[in-house]
Formats: C-alpha cells, structure tokens, sequence
C-alpha cells in the first residue's frame, strides 16, 4: 500500500469516529452527546444585550433535542408558543452537584440567553432562568456577570443627572431546596412607584404560619408552605426613610420551636430570625445582610397578619 493511500485511509477512519451529533430531536441523544457541544467555561463570564448573540457557537439544537433533557413547561416558559425556537449552546459550568448551560435562544422577533441547570451526577433538569433579551427598550444598558460560584448578577444601568450613572445589581444563586433566589441586591436608585411583584405569592398557604404579613404595600413579609412540615419559603420587602433605603430577600426557613425560626444559608452573611407571636411577626437581623439592603436600614421590624381574602359563592341559595 503507498504512502499516499495508506494517509487517505487513515483520514478516512478519523472522518468516521467524527461522526457528526444529531441535534435536531428526531433520534434520542445521550447525556454526554447533549453536553459535549456546551464548551467548558473555565472562569468568569460576562455579557450584555449589545453583544451576547455574537457569543453562542453555530451549533443549533432543535427544540425536540431540547425538550429531552428540559421539561416542556421549563421550555415554554422561556420561549411561550414558539415552536421553531431555535437553541445556540454558550458554555457549561461544571461543578459538583450542578451543571450550568448557558444558551442563546433565537424566537421569531428576538433573542434572549437563559441559563439551565441540570443535576451533574443524572443530567436531571433542576431549574431555568432568563438572563437577557435584546428586545428591551428601557433606556438601560443590561448585561450578566457569573463568577465561579457562580453567582448570576443581572445588572442594568444608564446616565443620571450630573454624569451618575444609575444602576441596578441583583446577583442570584441556585439553591436545591428553592431554585433561584437572590442574594444580592445593590442599587442606587430610587424605588419603583408600581406594586411590588411578589415571586411566591401564588404558592401554598397551608401551614400554621403561612400568610401575608404587613404594615402597608411597600412593607411586608410573605410566608408559604415549604416542601415539609415545619419548612416555610418566605419574600420580604421593605422601604425605609421615604424609599431611599430598599431591602429585598426571597429565601427559605425552618421553624426552631413552636414560635421561632431562623433564615441562614450557605454562603451568604445574612442571618435572619423570625418570632411569631399571636398574629405578628418579629425580624431581628443577626448577621450582615449588606447585599440585601440599603446601607441605613435593616431588617428589624414587626408586620400583622392579614386576613384571608373572603371567596363568594358560585350561586346563592
């Protein structure tokens, strides 16, 4: 056999075990065929809704390859009916118990970039989130940073009155027992004058405790159900000194005794303790909740339970 044919055949074989992945659905993919296109992020990454289109690979996976490893209602919500939504792999972020995907997603008039997290050791969907859109027309500049925690910081910012820019910086974590959850929330400006939006307001309200508690619509303390007896997931805003002081966390807790419990969580400062008494409940911060408020306030207050809105009867008798 010649040299020359001897390279051709050579050639021929690495062509073969090059075999190209199918991405479009239509046959099963495996775990590590999905992931393998995702290219390693290897420190921190950063990108803006100016230039986070140019950064995906121009590998595209379908949407049937998607929905084999994302539950269709982590899909929809992320591009609602649009069914030829088009999916551009970004990069991974490995760690031990999660593994990150971040993805661009071409829709018919916009492109957005989420990231999704499946469990490392099964490839099991855990959670989705949106990170950017370049279709939003606020005057801002928006763009995400993730560090190798990672931390996802959505930030925005544009110029303000005698050349201070104002901004905005929410950082989010994934957390196993309540998804997302912020545990930064740095800002210099001046609170919404809209009704706050609260995250967990439609879950349930089973439990002893769960129930609106408040002072007004800019100061309150929502509590919910748990995933057990005694567990509770809560959100609590609050204004300060007319607005110019905000503090925000969403986060999760376990009741101590019968009427304390206390927020603490795993690499954040913040240490939160609840006391219920009759129909109030009591904040007192213990650690540095810094991230989650303004410099001059605090999370040391008491809010009183609501009543539970009354429902009508379909027909009267």
């Amino acid at each position: 056999m010649s040299s020359r044919l001897l390279c051709f055949f050579l050639l021929f074989l690495v062509a073969c075990g090059e075999k190209k992945i199918d991405l479009s659905g239509e046959i099963a993919l495996k775990p590590k065929e999905f992931l393998s296109v995702f290219p390693v992020i290897p420190g921190n990454f950063q990108a803006a809704d100016s230039n986070f289109i140019k950064l995906a690979d121009t590998t595209k996976i379908g949407l049937k390859a998607m929905l084999q490893f994302v539950p269709d209602s982590a899909v929809t919500s992320l591009i609602g009916k649009d069914k030829k939504a088009v999916f551009q792999p970004v990069g991974q972020i490995l760690k031990e118990k999660e593994t990150y995907l971040l993805v661009n997603i071409k829709l018919k008039r916009k492109w957005i970039m989420a990231v999704i997290v499946l469990d490392t050791k099964n490839n099991t969907f855990l959670a989705s989130k949106l990170l950017l859109d370049n279709t939003v027309e606020d005057e801002y500049h928006h763009a995400v940073s993730v560090n190798r925690e990672p931390t996802f910081l959505l930030g925005r910012e544009k110029p303000g009155k005698e050349n201070i820019t104002q901004f905005t910086r929410i950082g989010w974590v994934y957390n196993a027992d309540m998804g997302f959850m912020i545990v930064i929330n740095d800002s210099n400006e001046a609170p919404s004058k809209s009704d706050i939006i609260n995250p967990i307001d439609t879950l349930p309200r089973k439990f002893k405790y769960s129930a609106d508690y408040a002072q007004d619509k800019k100061n309150f303390i929502s509590i919910r159900d748990g995933n057990k007896n005694g567990s509770y997931e809560f959100f609590i805003h609050f204004e300060k000194n007319e607005g110019a002081c905000v503090g925000e966390l969403k986060g999760s807790f376990i009741m101590k005794d019968a009427n304390n419990a206390q927020y603490r969580f795993n690499g954040d400062p913040c240490v939160i303790d609840f006391s219920f008494e009759d129909n109030e409940i009591s904040l007192k911060e213990q650690g540095n909740c810094g991230n989650h408020r303004g410099i001059k306030c605090y999370f040391d207050d008491s809010f009183t339970r609501k009543r539970e809105p009354k429902h009508k009867s379909d027909s009267k008798r």
